[in-house]
């Protein structure tokens, strides 16, 4: 790998890690109960954003070099189910998502 390749990929991890940091920051300020409630209408919870942004990414990043795009085993409309879950529960399922991405970088 080429150093200028390296740059790219560290600036790139960089910027995933600065959008981790920031929604982390957002659900920190969150009191719980807020985290699942949903405005209505087409609105969605912080929960469900995040666990379909988590979705995306185990998605998308497994098996990044060998397979392409969305895989068979995902089940994308039922991330946007209203769902119960505690603070501790929405970050495992954030970090969950997020492994693959930076597993890939």
């Amino acid at each position: 790998m080429t150093m200028a390749t390296r740059r790219l990929i560290e600036s790139i991890r960089g910027e995933y890690e600065r959008y981790k940091s920031l929604a982390e920051g957002a659900i920190a300020q969150t009191p719980d109960g807020a985290l699942v409630a949903s405005r209505g209408g087409a609105a969605n919870s912080i929960a469900t954003i995040c666990w379909h942004i988590a979705g995306n990414l185990r998605s998308r990043f497994t098996n990044f070099r060998t397979e392409d795009g969305e895989k068979p085993w995902r089940t994308r409309e039922e991330e946007f189910d209203d769902r119960q879950v505690t603070r501790a529960e929405l970050l495992a399922g954030w970090d969950e998502g997020g492994q693959p991405l930076f597993l890939a970088l």
